[in-house]
């Protein structure tokens, strides 16, 4: 069994969606780790890239995109590129996902490795991920790659269409939780989900 194929198999047991698993099994994740941790790149753990960032732990990648409940018209933001890995599976599930990363070096970095990996339905941005695209919304997901504190919220939140999802690994007191907010017709309603680990949301000072 390839690492791949054992990575794949030990996701089943925590992410249902069968479209999700496709998705991570269509991305070679080898594109998106440093040289040096190429041989790790199937394990099911965070990885350092540049930049003091990190590459997600698949399982976290999809949970998030469980969640978001994407469907294959559907419009994604992503804030924090990082290396490109979440966005290219978002871009599995999607139809287009517009991506936003403060670190020029790094958005550069995820370019490449799109490329490499053959997706080519991600829009790169470099600037204030906090902000949204407001140019660009709405949106029906936007996923939030960063630990953010609960006041980030409302500015992406605004930025949702109609029945729109967002999901953000939130820091609260003494731990991060990844919270789910739905626009519904009564306003957002938001749900908290399972504790995760990320690096912190970039705001501006």
């Amino acid at each position: 069994m390839s690492a791949r194929e054992a990575l794949l198999r030990e996701l089943r047991a925590h992410v249902a969606d069968r479209r999700v698993l496709d998705a991570l099994a269509r991305v070679p994740r080898e594109e998106f780790v440093t040289r040096s941790d190429r041989r790790s790149a199937y394990a099911n753990r965070a990885l350092p890239i540049a930049c003091g960032q990190t590459i997600s732990q698949p399982l976290v990648v999809g949970r998030m995109c469980e969640v978001l409940e994407l469907r294959p018209t559907d419009r994604v933001l992503e804030v924090g590129t990082g290396s490109g890995y979440h966005a290219a599976v978002l871009a599995q599930l999607a139809a287009h996902v517009w991506t936003v990363e403060t670190h020029a070096d790094l958005s550069h970095g995820a370019a490449a490795a799109l490329e490499r990996a053959g997706v080519e339905n991600v829009t790169l941005v470099v600037g204030d991920g906090s902000a949204g695209l407001p140019d660009e919304a709405p949106f029906d997901a936007i996923c939030v790659t960063t630990a953010a504190p609960p006041d980030a919220l409302p500015p992406l939140e605004a930025q949702l269409a109609k029945g729109g999802r967002l999901v953000a690994p939130v820091a609260g007191a003494g731990e991060e939780r990844l919270v789910l907010s739905r626009s519904e017709s009564s306003g957002i309603v938001r749900s908290e989900l399972e504790p995760v680990r990320f690096v912190p949301l970039v705001m501006p000072g």
